[in-house]
């Protein structure tokens, strides 16, 4: 995650767009390590949450209100008493260090105009809230650290704030060339890891960034690389970061088969693996990821046990189903020891007693071949023991048969239980997936667990040309979708030969356009283990053809007669509802 110096450059132009000339109307500490201010402005009222927490310190504008103690903690008791109702007329980032100082102006107790600031210093387990008098002595801060904790710098009251230069770091925004080469050539590391450990608010993200766009390897030390190759390094450097220097921000999260891996304000090309969304402001783009991670994270351990649940299951079939296949590769030759007790019977008569093998016209391919004998066995005998070689070989073949097909079933039927886990965003959807594992045996239902009734609803996409596709999240809501919700006429899309979901596109009698079938058709091939595939085999079909065979599993259909589409499982421009 790059929530490095030039996320914060964007928060900042943003901050003061937002906030700048805003009075403070309210101070709130919801948690010990994190603030939420909300600030009058002559656009209406605006919330800034700030957190230091060491493991996720953040700033940003946020439309949510959370709850705070009954009892303000002392620090927000002090904030409250100095800048409370005060108005805020600077805000800045130092270089391109990742701090953001609020300054704040407001009346003290004599009535005189004073100004305070509120800085906010966002570095991992060292991230905190300063809060310092005009002349920098610290009044207070959200977190103390003492001499024994830091030989580097006390945050205590009474002392002067100064931001520690331990790394050496130069300013990349006035950087010369010289200096730029100078820095990189003294440290024998990978060429990326020389930048972002040289000049300060620079990510190893983006170092790889201007490594890529320099055309250089990343992996290589500077010293290797001549003065012209890293003069065009800088040029790159300079051209990238003038887009911090001129306000070019671009905010935009990076997603991986629809999970966000990666944020940033200015564009990372070498993420083109990647699809790449952008929004309207940092803020927004901080509240998105960071939402969509923790709900991302919170279900995967929510869906944990039943993972291992359907993981176990489909090594035990795989291993059993493996197992099938080799046997049946045995009885591949049954045929053959049919035909020698055949033609024992009909040439033996003429074999001399102890005879080990039968030379003999093969009338079904009138070729001669060597026939085996036991020569303790007359020729009847030994028709006898190869008839009931081939009838023991049929029997294992046909059993066989029946079984592996079984077994490949459950084994497509569990990889769609667990593209469905994949699936699922909430924990209802997780609910759905376990009462479907109960009804099929995979978990046993507790006598105090009642039946649970689905209550979650199918995903519900509106096309660009105004029809309404739904998508089933687990195999139970597929069946229901299919052949309860869905009509005869209406459309009904499937990725060709992988587990996904079913998706349903309502016709309402009409002849659908090419456009809806083609969203339809990225609906299914996004919402199946093909995710993330440029292109999927789609088939599509009209409702009345698909067909569920008795006793079959949840989600399995059939159908005879299909039309076929390739896709991609691109789906971001289609409309998604709001359940109903």
């Amino acid at each position: 995650m790059a929530f490095d110096g030039i996320v914060v450059a964007d928060l900042v132009r943003e901050f003061r767009k937002e906030l700048l000339n805003g009075r403070i109307a309210r101070i709130s500490q919801p948690e010990s390590d994190e603030l939420l201010l909300t600030v009058k402005t002559p656009d209406g009222q605006k919330r800034l949450l700030i957190s230091a927490d060491a493991s996720l310190p953040l700033i940003y504008l946020t439309e949510t209100n959370k709850p705070s103690p009954m009892t303000a903690p002392n620090f927000c008791m002090l904030l409250r008493k100095h800048i409370g109702g005060g108005r805020i007329v600077d805000i800045r980032q130092p270089k391109l260090e990742r701090i953001v100082r609020f300054t704040v102006e407001h009346l003290d107790e004599m009535g005189d105009l004073c100004q305070k600031e509120l800085i906010v210093e966002i570095m991992g387990k060292h991230s905190n809230i300063i809060f310092c008098a005009g002349d920098g002595t610290i009044i207070d801060s959200i977190k103390h650290v003492s001499a024994q904790m830091s030989s580097v710098r006390e945050v205590l009251p009474g002392r002067t704030y100064f931001i520690p230069d331990t790394m050496h770091k130069a300013d990349p925004l006035t950087v010369e060339t010289g200096e730029f080469q100078r820095l990189l050539r003294s440290k024998p590391v990978p060429l990326s890891k020389a930048i972002y450990t040289s000049f300060t608010g620079i990510s190893p993200v983006t170092a790889e960034e201007i490594c890529f766009l320099s055309g250089l390897d990343s992996s290589v030390p500077a010293k290797e690389y001549s003065d012209d190759v890293l003069h065009h390094l800088y040029n790159q450097f300079a051209i990238y970061l003038s887009g911090v220097k001129e306000g070019r921000f671009s905010p935009a999260i990076y997603y991986d088969k629809g999970e966000p891996k990666e944020f940033s304000s200015l564009p990372l090309t070498h993420f083109d693996q990647y699809e790449r969304r952008e929004y309207p402001s940092m803020s927004e783009v901080l509240r998105t990821y960071y939402s969509t991670r923790s709900q991302i994270t919170r279900i995967r351990q929510k869906s944990a046990d039943l993972r291992h649940i359907v993981q176990t299951a489909l090594e035990r079939n795989r291993k059993k189903y493996d197992l099938q296949v080799r046997q049946l590769k045995d009885t591949a030759n049954r045929e053959k020891y049919k035909v020698y007790g055949e033609l024992i019977n009909t040439y033996g008569y003429n074999v001399e007693e102890g005879a080990r093998k039968l030379d003999a016209l093969n009338y079904y391919t009138d070729e001669m071949i060597s026939i085996p004998l036991d020569p303790t066995q007359t020729p009847q005998e030994n028709a006898q023991r190869y008839f009931a070689k081939y009838n023991k070989q049929k029997r294992t073949f046909e059993a066989l048969s029946k079984l592996s097909m079984e077994t490949k079933d459950e084994i497509t039927y569990l990889e769609s239980i667990r593209t469905s886990l994949d699936i699922a965003l909430t924990e209802d959807d997780l609910a759905g997936i376990r009462e479907e594992l109960v009804n099929t045996g995979y978990i046993k239902r507790r006598f105090t667990r009642k039946k649970v009734k689905i209550k979650n609803t199918p995903l519900h996409y509106l096309s660009s040309d105004g029809y309404h596709m739904y998508v089933g999240k687990n195999n139970l809501q597929n069946d229901e979708l299919t052949f309860h919700f869905a009509s005869g006429n209406d459309w009904w899309f499937h990725a060709k030969q992988a587990p996904g979901s079913h998706v349903i596109v309502r016709t309402n009698g009409d002849e659908l356009p090419d456009t809806t079938f083609e969203e339809a058709g990225r609906l299914a091939a996004y919402y199946s283990s093909m995710r993330g595939s440029d292109k999927v085999e789609i088939d599509y079909v009209e409702k009345r053809h698909v067909r569920k065979p008795k006793g079959a599993k949840p989600g399995f259909v059939v159908y005879y007669t299909n039309y076929s589409l390739v896709i991609d499982s691109d789906i971001s421009g289609i409309t998604l509802c709001s359940p109903e």
